[in-house]
């Protein structure tokens, strides 16, 4: 029987790609077929997502407590799933189970490097957005009529990248997409943006760049550690085989005594990252290892006192000796390593001082490709930091915590104050988002343990359901630039004015999209913001308070923004033809997804906490 669930998400992941090649096959003077074949594409990627999801929630609805609710920890968390992967993977004959969401096969395995894909609450949810995004920003894309080809295969290996970086389980194979989104957006604004449009290209590639070194050195890094204590012990017990058979006369127990494990693998590191951190505290009394009974079904479990990480059949006693032996278990090496993970995700989040190339590349982007960048690729920063830097380095990260959350702060207040002082629409919009995705990176530093863990949880839930409201609200009002520019052909906002009166349908859907970006209650960016609020308040009042305050400047320059384009009486845009049925069909989807999710939050709560509660489960249990 065929593992359904690897062929469904290499499927999502490698679908725009196969698009994208089949595009070398129409005559060039066949554009509009192009457009279609590229529109059908995006349009089977959101449906081949929407059939992810769809098994991913059965598989939750399967593992319920008396109660009716999903279970935490129990098969639905990735690193349960993960792990019990990993041990079925290493075995003589390898198990593979078709509908666990987690999907390993060898890749490189003189690197140990595997092809590992998985979802949950936390990666689902953007992949649906990236699909979504992508979709309408193929629609979006119709008037693009220089080398139609190439600019639309660009745009399905871009997709190809973000999913694939979405869904990687090992930190290789992550920075792999990461890096083949690169070149694509690159040409896309370097090709078809605007008259600056090769500094505003060179300028995202520097800065991307330069954090892709952090993670590269960061990836070399973290792969010196020796995880032979967290992975299954028969997977050892083959390497000691191995190296008993290369080494003349060296005994059995020589051999196990000498094994090295290697990995790149998230899970894995995720746990040398927590055992390290009980080491540190000088809590080490606290690491326990998994009993054989539960292995399968409670990896990662903690009593409050006791934290399994260590495999079946390992000595604790050797098991700390040698953890304590290596570099990765000093204090240095864990500030380095989070620092070049923050570094390297917060240029792409992005986070003041590492922004100043996106009001660049917005302003000269083209419209769907500036719906793409402030929709999908921001948010790999901020999953990046979820998925990697935190739980790979909770010491590093723990220690720095009302640190990252300031650096949340101050872009959350910066981004609003140069935003309000932008006359170009594009720009403003760019600032915007800039303060913005600080609330993402407040939310996940509002480190919390005990009782305070449940406003942590709360954190990073907002945090994670602002990068969906972002990607929504963000996404539109970008497209929204784009139809006036169409119209008017300049961005200035002191230009504009009128547009109510001859574009009515037009300034409604945007009431709605400005009004969900301002955070106001029943649309959807009120719930994330209000969630972080709430941990940052338990967190630290200090950075609650101007992070609150920022409200008052998002309204100010939101509001102001809007009295400018669509107030008062304007000769030059009463001929505006309002919204064209393409035009509409792109932002009727994200208004009323601004509504939805605003009105019931649940709707995409309901299968992301799941992941978040088991997320925040096993940091906050590394605290005394």
């Amino acid at each position: 029987m065929p593992e359904t669930d690897l062929l469904w998400m290499s499927l999502l992941v490698f679908l725009p790609a196969g698009f994208a090649a089949g595009l070398l096959l129409f005559p060039s003077r066949w554009v509009e077929a192009m457009r279609w074949w590229a529109l059908f594409g995006t349009a089977g990627t959101l449906s081949v997502s929407l059939c992810v999801l769809v098994g991913y929630y059965n598989m939750l609805d399967r593992q319920q407590d008396r109660s009716g609710r999903p279970l935490h920890s129990v098969h639905t968390r990735l690193d349960a799933r993960a792990d019990q992967a990993a041990s079925d993977a290493a075995r003589d004959v390898p198990r593979y189970l078709a509908d666990d969401w987690v999907a390993r096969r060898p890749w490189i395995d003189r690197f140990d490097v595997d092809f590992a894909l998985g979802v949950d609450g936390i990666s689902l949810p953007l992949a649906v957005l990236t699909a979504l995004v992508t979709f309408l920003a193929v629609v979006a894309s119709w008037k693009i009529d220089r080398s139609v080809r190439g600019y639309l295969a660009l745009v399905l290996l871009l997709e190809t990248g973000v999913l694939g970086a979405f869904l990687a389980l090992d930190f290789f194979l992550f920075y792999v997409f990461y890096e083949v989104m690169l070149l694509p957006m690159y040409v896309l604004i370097g090709l078809w943006g605007g008259g600056r449009r090769r500094y505003a290209a060179l300028k995202f590639v520097l800065y991307t760049l330069l954090g892709s070194v952090g993670l590269l050195v960061a990836l070399i890094g973290l792969y010196s550690a020796n995880v032979r204590d967290f992975v299954d012990q028969d997977e050892v017990k083959t390497k000691a085989t191995m190296l008993q058979k290369a080494t003349p006369g060296l005994t059995a127990e020589e051999a196990l005594t000498r094994v090295e494990v290697h990995t790149f693998d998230f899970v894995t590191l995720s746990k040398v990252g927590r055992a390290v951190m009980l080491v540190l505290n000088g809590q080490a009394d606290r690491l326990a290892v998994k009993p054989k009974t539960t292995a399968r079904d409670e990896p990662t479990g903690a009593d409050g006192k006791q934290v399994q990480l260590l495999s079946p059949g390992v000595d604790r006693a050797a098991a700390i000796d040698r953890l304590r032996a290596q570099a990765v278990c000093t204090k240095e090496f864990q500030y380095l390593m989070f620092v070049l993970l923050f570094a390297g995700f917060a240029v792409k989040v992005p986070i003041v001082p590492l922004h100043s190339w996106l009001p660049d590349a917005h302003v000269e982007a083209p419209t769907p490709i500036s719906m793409i960048l402030a929709g999908v690729l921001l948010k790999l920063g901020g999953y990046g930091l979820i998925r990697v830097a935190f739980p790979v380095c909770p010491w590093a990260a723990n220690e720095l915590a009302w640190w990252v959350g300031l650096i949340g702060v101050i872009g959350i207040v910066y981004g609003a104050f140069v935003a309000m002082g932008q006359t170009d629409f594009k720009k403003l919009l760019a600032y915007s988002s800039v303060s913005h995705m600080g609330f993402v990176v407040l939310g996940l530093a509002a480190w919390s343990a005990g009782s305070g863990s449940k406003y942590w949880e709360w954190g990073v839930s907002g945090a994670l359901f602002q990068m969906v409201a972002h990607g929504i609200t963000a996404s539109a009002l970008f497209f929204i630039v784009g139809v006036v520019y169409d119209r008017a052909h300049h961005r200035d906002l002191n230009k504009f004015g009128g547009l109510y009166e001859p574009m009515p349908l037009y300034s409604g859907l945007s009431a709605v999209l400005f009004f969900a970006s301002m955070g106001l209650p029943g649309l959807c960016g009120f719930f994330g913001e209000f969630t972080v609020f709430m941990a940052a308040w338990s967190y630290s009042p200090a950075l609650a308070v101007p992070a609150v305050l920022s409200v008052i400047l998002t309204a100010g320059y939101l509001l102001w923004a809007w009295q400018r384009v669509y107030f008062g009486t304007n000769p030059g845009t009463k001929t505006f033809p309002d919204l064209s049925p393409r035009e509409a069909a792109v932002l009727i989807p994200f208004a009323l997804l601004a509504i939805a999710l605003g009105v019931w939050p649940n709707l995409v709560m309901s299968w992301m906490e799941p992941s978040v509660g088991g997320w925040v489960a096993n940091m906050a249990a590394l605290k005394p």
